[in-house]
Formats: C-alpha cells, sequence, structure tokens
C-alpha cells in the first residue's frame, strides 16, 4: 500500500553536507493502543497503572536495519527486508543546502497579513461610520448629547455642532484600492493570475488566455519537474517491495510519467461544442 504520513511526523538524517544522501528516516505517528497490541504481540507501558488509550509509534528505517518503539519501548529490530528505506521525501521547492526546501505560504505571508490589516482598518472605519462621531466647537462643555433621528442640540452662539464623516472626500476608495494592490502583489508572488480563478470582465482569444495564464504555466511546470523525479522513485520502490512479498523479479519493468495538458478540460469541453 502506497500512502502519504503526516509530514509533521516525519524525521530525515542525511550525509554531511550532501542533503540528497538520506541515510535515516524515521515516521511518528498514533495508533489505538488495541489496535497496537494486535498486531505486534506488546502491550504498551502502563502510566501510574493504567494503560493508554493510545500509543506513540515511531519507525525508524535505514537502509540495513528498522526499528520499532511504542513511547520509549524498542518493540522490534530486524534487518531491512527492502535493502532501501521505503520512504521517499522530496522538497516543495528546493533550497541550496537545505533537504525540505521551501513552502509556497513563506513568500505571501507578509502580503496576507498586510491584506488582513487592511481590511481590519477598513472595517473599523465603516463601523465608526455607522456609529457616528459628534464633534462640538468652541464649547467648554456639553451634557446629553445624543446621536440619535431626531435629537435636537442646543448650541451656544458662535458654536458648532456636526457629525464626523470619516467617508468625505473618497477615503474608503483608497483603502479599496490599496486592498487592490495586494491582491495584485500576492497573485504576481504566488503566480496565479485572478484569471486563474475565474475573473474574465473581457473575452480573450486562446494564445491571449494562455499568455496571461503564462506564469502559472511556467509553475506547473517546475512543480512537474520535482515530482516527476519523485514519483520516478516511488516507482522503483514500489517494485522492490512487491519483488520482496511477491518473489517475483521486475528489473525489466520500465514505469513511464505522463501529465496532461493544464487546458485539457478547456480542450475537450471545445472539442465537444464543436
Amino acid at each position: 500500500m502506497v500512502s502519504a504520513p503526516d509530514v509533521q511526523g516525519l524525521f530525515a538524517w542525511w550525509a554531511g553536507d550532501d542533503v540528497r544522501r538520506v541515510w535515516r528516516v524515521a515516521s511518528r505517528y498514533t495508533l489505538d493502543t488495541e489496535a497496537f497490541v494486535a498486531r505486534h504481540r506488546h502491550a504498551p507501558r502502563a502510566v501510574g497503572g493504567v494503560r493508554p488509550d493510545t500509543v506513540e509509534v515511531v519507525e525508524a528505517w535505514t537502509a540495513d536495519r528498522f526499528e520499532l518503539w511504542a513511547g520509549e519501548d524498542l518493540v522490534e529490530v530486524r534487518a531491512n527486508p527492502y535493502g532501501a528505506i521505503p520512504f521517499v521525501l522530496f522538497p516543495n521547492v528546493p533550497r541550496p543546502k537545505e533537504f525540505w526546501g521551501i513552502s509556497d505560504i513563506e513568500p505571501l505571508r507578509e502580503p496576507l497579513e498586510e491584506i488582513n490589516r487592511a481590511y481590519t482598518q477598513l472595517s473599523r472605519i465603516l463601523e465608526l461610520s455607522g456609529n457616528p462621531i459628534a464633534v462640538l466647537e468652541n464649547i467648554e462643555e456639553a451634557r446629553d448629547i445624543a446621536v440619535q433621528p431626531g435629537a435636537v442640540w442646543e448650541v451656544p452662539e458662535q458654536a458648532r455642532a456636526y457629525l464626523l464623516d470619516l467617508l468625505q472626500g473618497g477615503g474608503v476608495r483608497l483603502h479599496v484600492d490599496y486592498i487592490d494592490l495586494l491582491y495584485r502583489a500576492l497573485h504576481d508572488l504566488a503566480e496565479i493570475p485572478r484569471i486563474a480563478f475565474g475573473d474574465g470582465r473581457v473575452e480573450r482569444s486562446g494564445i491571449a488566455l494562455q499568455m496571461e495564464l503564462d506564469p502559472l504555466l511556467r509553475r506547473i511546470e517546475r512543480k512537474r519537474l520535482i515530482r516527476t523525479a519523485a514519483l520516478r522513485r516511488r516507482d522503483h520502490l514500489i517494485l522492490t517491495v512487491a519483488a520482496h512479498h511477491l518473489g517475483r523479479r521486475f528489473e525489466a519493468v520500465e514505469t513511464a510519467i505522463e501529465w496532461a495538458s493544464p487546458f485539457a478540460a478547456l480542450q475537450q469541453a471545445t472539442a465537444a461544442g464543436g
């Protein structure tokens, strides 16, 4: 069975300064105690005389050794039957001299935080505009000034009373334009143009649409290069594990990685529509 474990429970060790040479991988996960006992015939250590409901399991693999831990107890040690570490680890976006690479979220964090701040500022302005502030000029003392429909204010001569309008002068438009600018920066950094989300206000030809989507297409191509290499390693590992369990040899088996065109669905819809 091929599965994708939780990356937060994966730990890797590599040789010296060569992050491509992984010599040990550990996978940590939580398993129901009854299921663990039924599978491994080992009861986890009781805490205070009470057996826990779950047990933290750690599988440690090297090319020639397998270890199984339940909490702090070493449950099993044996030779690795596959002769290879049964994990394929690859970075999302490689970074020089680093094993795990970089997340897609990292370059987007600052503009996302700024968008949150801009929305908060605009929300507060609209909230204050819905609950206006009374401004009194040339008045030393005021009492019972109520801002409500039909309210009558008595003010001295040469005094002035009015409501503070935070929306005058197009102030809100400036905030909205700033938010649009942040969204543009966000889409540029993410390499995903807004039209990819269906934001098409005008009709475009196929060539114009492809040019506008070019940043996204380049991003897809980079992702596919990384994942193609990882999938080839995964295929080789699957055949290695299958050879051990089935007692057969698969050296002559070759696998191919093929990716569909990003416009495959659009092309099919166009062809179906004639």
